[in-house]
């Protein structure tokens, strides 16, 4: 197509749109990028490309009315991180606070003024849930079905390229098993996704169900105005107190603001990496210093019934405690663990299968998530289904078969941002490569047939268990593997050729390309 071909092409398609609006028909949007989700890696993949691919233009679109995700959805007493901050804040805006662990709050004002900072607030558009993505292969193009969430009814959105930072889990519901006799329980029963705001804790009994990071951060948060609380679970976690402020931080003081962040983010990263590496190798080294810990905090305990999992350290993830507070709470009295399995619910609280009964005026379901992979967005490409638990992870951030399509998934093992961030990077990388080239598509490869397949997230964790078949594959080696390894990634995203034999890279005839057309305003 000439020159003057080409504008006129432009001139056509930007003219039928205005005509489309004059007539009141609905109007589709055309951006390079449209980001899926505005949490934790939503916003710090549109700052990364705001960042580096200025003249990208960039929509976020976010089911919920407010950006934050995980840190806006769960408001529970208690709700903190389980990451230290240093290491789960942006590594191109450094935590400010003091404590390894923040509060939920704190971690969502932190989210928004990183947005307000680099210019990405005023791109997110609340209350659109992608429904549906179809690929054009002809035109090189996404279209995005939108679900106005606040009943607005549908819009459809346009895009180069599409970034999924939906997480993994279904916002909407959590799980909970089917106990029996629930329905003759009295009191109120409440899942911790979605915590009641007038739920007063005060002079009430409470029952948590749970042993997960859940379940552990509610139990003291709940102990300090309840009249007691029992945590009460079928199974042990490993639980492992850490200070609530960091030991070395009068230290860190006393270098240059930035040098402290680094020496403190890197001491961090190296201490995780090196102590899940331990733990993989040696399990039985982990299991014995967790529990000579736990004795100095609980020295009456039955340690092996209530802190000793069937489990190795690691082949589910830690359950960390701010200071020991769990610890606290159980040797005041205020609080205390039953580990048994439960009969069924009576008009007053729990019996359980020793025949014990666990009164209640509030029983809490911290039994976990609902896995759900792309915020449950149905794949179409050029008219045909696409099955993403058919699909291979490519490079632990494409998926086979979905042209210029990337996700974010974090570190089951270390701060979910880290490896977000290492996407957010590589994917910059990606586009600039494919503008340098002229490339308009890339499309990730799986690996051969004969070679083995194995679930995206190895480890035990019942959520990912019951959601294992909803998921895409791994391989058994690079590019087709999701290891869970900070450094390797690291020199991987950043040093590692963006060709490779895992991507096919094409251009699509200019004839058939869509013009880009700013963002809905």
């Amino acid at each position: 197509m000439t020159r003057p071909d080409a504008e006129q092409f432009v001139d056509s398609v930007v003219a039928l749109g205005q005509a489309d609006a004059l007539a009141g028909r609905e109007r589709v949007e055309h951006v390079d990028v449209l980001i899926v989700g505005a949490g934790l890696a939503g916003v710090g993949a549109a700052c990364r490309l705001a960042e580096r691919l200025p003249n990208k233009r960039v929509l976020i679109v976010e089911a919920r009315d407010a950006l934050g995700g995980t840190w806006d959805l769960f408001r529970y007493p208690g709700i903190r991180s389980d990451s230290d901050m240093l290491t789960l804040g942006y590594d191109f805006r450094p935590w400010q606070g003091r404590a390894p662990l923040a509060d939920g709050p704190s971690i969502r004002r932190y989210i928004a003024e990183t947005a307000e900072a680099h210019g990405v607030t005023e791109r997110i558009r609340y209350q659109r849930r992608v429904t549906r993505l179809s690929w054009d292969s002809a035109a090189a193009v996404w279209t995005a079905n939108l679900e106005r969430t606040d009943g607005g009814g549908t819009e459809r959105a346009t895009a180069g390229f599409v970034y999924s930072c939906t997480g993994y889990y279904r916002y909407d519901e959590g799980y909970t098993p089917e106990f029996p006799g629930a329905e003759r329980f009295q009191g109120q029963i409440v899942h911790p996704q979605h915590w009641p705001p007038d739920l007063d804790p005060a002079g009430k009994r409470f029952v948590v169900i749970g042993s997960g990071a859940t379940a552990v951060t509610l139990v003291p948060a709940l102990a300090e105005n309840a009249a007691h609380v029992t945590m009460l679970q079928r199974s042990p976690s490993y639980v492992l107190s850490l200070p609530r402020e960091d030991p070395l931080a009068r230290v860190f003081t006393r270098l240059p603001a930035r040098v402290a962040y680094r020496v403190a983010r890197w001491r961090n990263i190296l201490a995780s990496t090196g102590m899940y590496a331990v733990s993989r190798r040696w399990p039985d080294v982990v299991r014995r210093l967790i529990r000579r810990l736990q004795k100095g905090q609980l020295p009456d305990a039955d340690l092996d019934r209530h802190f000793t999992p069937r489990y190795d350290p690691w082949d589910q993830r830690l359950c960390i405690v701010p200071d020991g507070d769990l610890f606290k709470a159980l040797r005041s009295g205020r609080a205390s663990i039953v580990t048994d399995t439960i009969d069924t619910f009576t008009e007053t609280g729990v019996r359980l299968s020793s025949g014990e009964v666990a009164e209640a005026d509030v029983i809490v379901t911290a039994t976990g998530l609902n896995l759900l992979m792309f915020g449950g967005m149905e794949f179409v490409v050029d008219g045909e289904p696409a099955d993403v638990t058919k699909s291979v992870g490519v490079r632990g951030m494409m998926l086979s078969g979905l042209p210029n399509f990337v996700f974010a998934v974090g570190y089951v093992n270390a701060s979910w941002t880290l490896k977000a961030d290492l996407v957010a990077e590589h994917t910059c990388r990606l586009l600039a490569h494919m503008d340098a080239h002229g490339y308009d598509r890339v499309i990730p490869l799986p690996p051969p047939e004969s070679e083995q397949r194995r679930p995206l997230m190895d480890m035990s964790s019942g959520y990912l268990q019951r959601g294992l078949h909803l998921m895409p594959m791994q391989g058994t080696r690079a590019p087709w593997t999701m290891p869970q390894n900070y450094l390797r990634d690291r020199r991987r995203y950043r040093m590692g050729a963006v060709a490779g034999e895992d991507l096919r890279f094409h251009r699509a005839p200019a004839a058939s390309r869509l013009p880009s057309r700013p963002a809905p305003g």
